[in-house]
């Protein structure tokens, strides 16, 4: 698993909207996991300030943020978000902003969380159709998450077995990333988290599923995959995260994967046997030096 221990599928509860405003307009928290997942936030004509200090309308109790670190302005029927200043910036679709005045379906990032901005008159299913959402993407990544992926694969598994069909697993992770993270902040360790999930995104065929499984973990289910074909694609992937340029801040980061490679096999009862192979495969990767792949 990632560095951060076992993964927790988070139930994700519903908060009611009220109905018939064609002004109403919230936050939706959508990363992290945890018990304030799926959260909203009303903005209404008061002035929102978000920040560490208690005397915020919304608190985040998280080291990356300030103090008050940005406010939300009810201007003319319209919503506009500012920064204050802040230590670490705020973010809205990943472009750092002093001020910005929000658009229904923004992605709002102050420290380490994510807000979706929702607004208009049919806010209400749109909030519904966020809370499914969740269920299935990661918030930060924003490809698959665990459950979905576990999901996927069992029907894979019957579907492969029915058929005689060959099914592969590729597990990877991030090397060193803890050092990413204590060398260069938390943030921009989210950066390489989201910057490597788009980069590898591009190199998913539309039957394959491309997936967070934890922390720093990834995951692709590839189906009608023997093992040299599977092995050859996670190299592909190996050199596509090598080569790519991250940057964050001005900052270059050298980023590298160990892949592990599993193959479905005649004994296997369940998934987490497969899950379990390609895992094994990843850690002797990271064993024999890193940056490699074994199948």
């Amino acid at each position: 698993m990632g560095s951060d221990g076992d993964t927790r599928i988070t139930k994700v509860r519903p908060i009611p909207v009220t109905r018939g405003s064609s002004g109403a307009c919230f936050f939706v928290q959508i990363y992290p996991t945890g018990p304030d997942l799926g959260r909203r936030f009303e903005l209404g004509e008061e002035t929102v300030t978000v920040g560490r200090g208690a005397d915020n309308t919304i608190v985040l109790d998280i080291d990356s943020v300030s103090r008050r670190h940005c406010q939300v302005l009810a201007m003319q029927g319209e919503r506009v978000l500012n920064d204050l200043g802040s230590t670490n910036g705020t973010y809205v679709n990943d472009r750092p902003i002093d001020k910005h005045t929000l658009r229904n379906g923004d992605l709002v990032k102050v420290g380490s969380t994510i807000f979706k901005f929702l607004s208009g008159s049919n806010i209400e299913s749109e909030y519904h159709e966020e809370i499914y959402r969740m269920t299935i993407i990661d918030g930060l990544t924003e490809i698959h998450n665990k459950r979905s992926m576990l999901e996927f694969l069992e029907r894979e598994v019957a579907r492969c077995r029915r058929y005689q069909r060959p099914l592969a697993l590729v597990m990877f992770d991030i090397d060193h990333f803890k050092k990413i993270n204590d060398t260069h902040g938390h943030l921009t360790g989210d950066y390489v988290l989201k910057e490597l999930a788009r980069t590898v995104k591009g190199r998913i065929r539309r039957e394959e599923h491309f997936a967070r499984y934890g922390g720093e973990e990834f995951a692709i289910v590839l189906p009608e995959t023997d093992n040299k074909s599977a092995a050859s694609f996670a190299e592909a992937v190996r050199a596509l995260v090598e080569k790519h340029h991250f940057e964050f801040e001005g900052h270059r980061i050298d980023v590298t994967v160990s892949l592990g490679v599993g193959l479905l096999g005649d004994q296997m009862t369940d998934v987490l046997h497969l899950i379990k192979l390609a895992d094994e495969n990843l850690y002797a990767a990271k064993r024999g030096g890193r940056n490699k792949v074994i199948s």
